[in-house]
């Protein structure tokens, strides 16, 4: 047994050295995206498993509109997949749904200017599929048992020469017939009983992952110009192995964005912000019922991978248009985002955080604001930034789109002062209503 690697690293200088060294070290790997992150629309919040063209090529018209750049059609598009109790396994596109096959609405998601993407789950299999039928010995299991299930779903194993064939080339024909660039690839339960029926029910789960990473290089050496997502219910899946083969990971599947301000806190802790799928997703959200204002769903998937999980048709035009200012601004600003040092400013009052990336140049950070909660302070609290030349001007500027919270008018900067007094002394930001937000720029002149 060879055990996987270990990364280790070690430092004097807290957390974000840490990070700073991890990210370093993810940004090097061959893998690694090497272009600008394109918005994503994910249709997955808007419909679940209702697919219509009519409705499904109106978001495309409206994603186009807003400056949204690539989009991915999520589960329920195969045969049976009205349900998540069906269909896994069977990766045929589903003819009474979509007739013809996927071609239509693909063709209308390029006419508009938009990438193309489809979520699969290769590893797993509905007890109600065809596969399964035809198959019921591709699965782990131990004992003589079936597995519990868990999502109505078992998971196939893949050390089996035979079933890693069949996904093989059941993706790849997908990959094939569609101009499909970009694939979310989800795992959605959990591996228990994980025997192989090829060794008479021995453990197999170090071989099922060593065997996920097989299929997947076979599948990136076949289709070099398509990018890959992990998924496994959002973030089960974010591992350095995984990470040396894939260009995006899907955070979490929590998309209310109070819960994703310290999901995403920490698990950047380690990933770099280009590879986190950040989403802003419905007023109220879907998994917890609570509502967000639209500024804080934005500014915080703005430090990600930023992408739209929301029904647009349901938006209003004033959403809308807050909507694209946002995207117009992350648009501008994720090369700094995505290629800069992540910063975490500590705060007195832990109802408010501060964060943000500052460029490896020293030329320019993007910070910000988020009070999460009602004050427990009425005094200001310190933007301190730490990583620019203490010798250098900036310029500091709110860019927030829409309602700004710290009253600058116009493009008028909120202050200008040198990389040390920004460092050692802070820009006042005072206490804020809870669920907001502020974006600071701050430029070197």
């Amino acid at each position: 047994y060879r055990t996987p690697w270990v990364y280790l690293a070690a430092s004097t200088a807290g957390l974000d050295d840490l990070s700073a060294q991890f990210h370093g070290y993810l940004r090097s790997l061959p893998a690694h995206p090497s272009s600008p992150r394109p918005v994503n629309l994910n249709v997955w919040e808007a419909v679940y498993f209702r697919h219509e063209f009519a409705t499904l090529a109106s978001l495309a018209d409206i994603a186009a509109g807003l400056g949204v750049e690539r989009y991915v059609l999520d589960d329920g598009w195969f045969t049976g997949r009205r349900h998540d109790r069906a269909g896994l396994g069977d990766w045929q596109v589903d003819e009474a749904v979509w007739p013809g096959g996927l071609h239509r609405l693909a063709d209308h998601v390029w006419a508009r200017g938009l990438e193309f993407g489809l979520w699969i789950e290769p590893e797993m299999v509905n007890p109600d599929s065809d596969l399964y039928r035809a198959h019921p010995d591709w699965i782990l299991s131990a004992g003589g048992r079936v597995p519990p299930l868990q999502r109505h779903q078992l998971v196939l194993d893949l050390t089996r020469p035979e079933v890693a064939g069949y996904l093989f080339e059941r993706i790849s024909s997908l990959l094939s017939e569609y101009p499909i660039s970009y694939v979310k690839w989800d795992c959605n339960r959990d591996i228990v009983d994980a025997g192989s029926g090829t060794r008479a029910g021995a453990p197999a789960a170090h071989g099922q992952a060593l065997a996920v990473y097989a299929l997947l290089d076979r599948l990136r050496e076949r289709h070099q110009d398509v990018e890959w997502e992990s998924c496994a219910a959002g973030g089960g899946r974010i591992d350095l192995a995984m990470l040396e083969r894939v260009q995006r990971v899907w955070t979490s599947d929590m998309t209310d964005a109070l819960a994703r301000q310290s999901i995403q806190r920490w698990t950047g802790l380690l990933v770099p912000p280009e590879y986190l799928g950040a989403h802003v997703a419905a007023p109220f959200s879907h998994q917890t019922a609570r509502y967000m204002p639209l500024s804080l769903r934005c500014a915080t998937a703005l430090f990600g991978h930023l992408g739209i999980e929301w029904d647009l048709t349901q938006a209003s035009e004033q959403e809308r248009a807050e909507l694209a200012a946002w995207i117009r601004l992350y648009q501008q600003h994720r090369a700094l985002i995505h290629t800069g040092r992540v910063v975490r400013v500590d705060t007195p009052d832990d109802t408010a955080w501060m964060h943000g990336v500052v460029a490896a140049d020293r030329s320019a950070a993007l910070m910000s604001y988020v009070q999460l909660d009602e004050p427990a302070s009425d005094q200001p609290a310190a933007l301190r930034v730490p990583g620019l030349d203490p010798a250098r001007r900036y310029r500091v500027t709110e860019v927030t789109p829409g309602k700004r919270l710290l009253g600058q008018a116009g493009q008028e900067p909120l202050a200008e002062a040198s990389g040390a007094a920004l460092a050692g002394i802070g820009l006042a930001i005072p206490a804020q209503q809870p669920l907001t937000a502020a974006v600071i720029l701050i430029e070197a002149h």
